[in-house]
């Protein structure tokens, strides 16, 4: 019963952990605006939840390369908090003098959706948790 709770809250609790760990890429983006030869990074927030949640990719070419160690002693590879996220270099529509990719207005763009999709994945969690309190409850 208990691990049937849990796995109905995965999907918004890893949907909020991939929104966090992306706002924190973005928001590097944009306090490395003006870093010369910066390259702008980011991931595929889909194919991410899809490696995160265990459903299976789409497209198998997509899918995040996965480093092996050879010996204990060796370094993880995964980026983030073990999410699945393969973190890509964005290719920018203007190449800038400094070598610089971030694209100021793009990026502020795509952290205000990010933020306003966070806050929608946080109001989807808190109502799941909600519904299950009053479900206790009247029991």
């Amino acid at each position: 019963m208990i691990s049937r709770i849990g796995d109905e809250l995965m999907f918004n609790t890893q949907a909020l952990e991939l929104r966090a760990r992306r706002q924190e890429v973005l928001a590097a983006n944009l306090a490395n605006a003006e870093t010369p030869n910066y390259k702008s990074r980011d991931f595929d927030f889909g194919a991410a939840l899809r490696a995160a949640t265990g459903t299976p990719e789409v497209d198998a070419a997509q899918a995040p390369l996965r480093m092996s160690a050879t010996d204990a002693r060796h370094l993880r590879g995964d980026a983030g908090d073990g999410l699945p996220v393969a973190l890509k270099y964005r290719t920018p529509a203007q190449a800038s003098i400094d070598g610089n990719s971030v694209d100021p207005d793009l990026e502020r763009t795509r952290f205000a959706d990010n933020a306003l999709r966070y806050d929608a994945a946080l109001r989807m969690l808190n109502g799941q948790i909600q519904t299950l309190q009053r479900a206790i409850q009247n029991n």
